[in-house]
């Protein structure tokens, strides 16, 4: 019997020393997931991480598993928000469980990037860029290029195409692009996330596009902007809809959205391709949140509309820190109205 107390009691205190050792996770913690597009992960890692250190009784979580699959898990009630570079059709903000709405929270620029001897600055207009990812261009330095290019002296090297698997965010800007450049493209491929391309080498990430056009000399690929100036790899101008070459850059991106700004729909799902204006970069675009209106339970309502409120203010530094460009004062208003008639 002695025994039997004994190792009872011994039991008791071992239970309470692992009671005591072990963190307690505060019942009303809120943990919020959302899912999308990886183009601003690294920025939404940044956000969430912040402001889970400013606010501990919030966890928001996002993971970049595409944004078709976000809307997907919107739709079964397993996400509570999403996040990409399409603008959502009227089908697609009406067809959940509760209407969707939609807000931008950055801007962001796609940039054509290759691996040349020498490391040029080439200039590039959305016809060349069609009928080089159409396989009608197949070396360097073909007169249509050299065209572009005046005073630099192009190898004759064979163009290795490399493009994005899937459906990417990335995809859909680019031929959105080249789909209201070269009435070829628009004929043939068109504006699609996911679109049918006739050459080309198949890379699964933005990352991994980098990293294959990097290494292979010859190679042209198509990144977010900030990819390309994290990895140093050379990225050229592009003509935009007034004949002028640009380089992805804040003013050209600003000047993308001030172009667009006032002619911005309530639900604010426009294309920024191929603004007007001499300053414009021509292959803009804002990424945007898709989040039901209403169904959340309203602890959970309210900490998902402080996050993203926040993420438009105070979390536009972390934005230019990035290298993102952040809304321009007008539509970062309109957008956090948008947050706030959530339900």
């Amino acid at each position: 019997m002695r025994v039997a107390r004994t190792a009872r009691t011994l039991l008791q205190v071992a239970t309470l020393a692992v009671m005591v050792a072990t963190p307690v996770v505060a019942q009303d913690m809120i943990s919020l997931v959302g899912s999308g597009s990886n183009l601003a992960v690294s920025l939404y890692s940044e956000w969430t991480a912040e402001f889970g250190r400013q606010h501990p009784g919030v966890q928001v979580r996002y993971l970049g598993l595409g944004t078709s699959q976000s809307l997907q898990e919107i739709r079964q009630g397993t996400g509570d928000f999403g996040g990409g570079e399409i603008p959502l059709s009227e089908a697609q903000k009406h067809g959940a469980k509760s209407t969707l709405i939609q807000f931008p929270t950055v801007v962001l620029a796609i940039a054509p990037i290759y691996k040349l001897p020498g490391k040029p600055d080439l200039r590039f207009s959305g016809e060349v860029l069609a009928e080089i990812y159409l396989g009608d261009i197949k070396n360097w330095n073909d007169p249509r290029i050299a065209k572009l290019n005046p005073g630099l002296t192009l190898p004759d090297l064979e163009i290795t195409v490399v493009h994005l698997s899937g459906v990417k965010g990335s995809n859909y800007i680019l031929t959105d692009f080249l789909s209201r450049t070269s009435p070829q493209w628009k004929s043939k491929i068109g504006k699609n996330a996911s679109p049918a391309w006739p050459v080309g080498v198949e890379i699964n990430r933005s990352e991994g596009m980098v990293t294959k056009v990097g290494a292979t000399p010859g190679a042209i690929g198509y990144v977010e902007l900030t990819y390309a100036k994290r990895k140093d790899i050379g990225y050229g101008s592009v003509q935009n809809a007034a004949g002028q070459f640009v380089k992805a850059s804040g003013p050209g991106i600003l000047a993308a959205c001030a172009a667009n700004e006032k002619s911005l729909p309530e639900d604010l799902g426009v294309s920024l391709v191929n603004a007007p204006g001499k300053e414009s970069y021509p292959l803009v675009s804002f990424t945007w949140i898709y989040v039901p209106a209403s169904g959340l339970a309203p602890a959970r309502s309210r900490a998902l509309k402080d996050f993203w409120n926040w993420a438009l203010s105070d979390g536009q530094e972390i934005a230019n820190r990035l290298g993102y460009s952040e809304l321009p004062p007008g539509i970062a208003g309109k957008a956090k109205q948008a947050i706030n008639s959530i339900q």
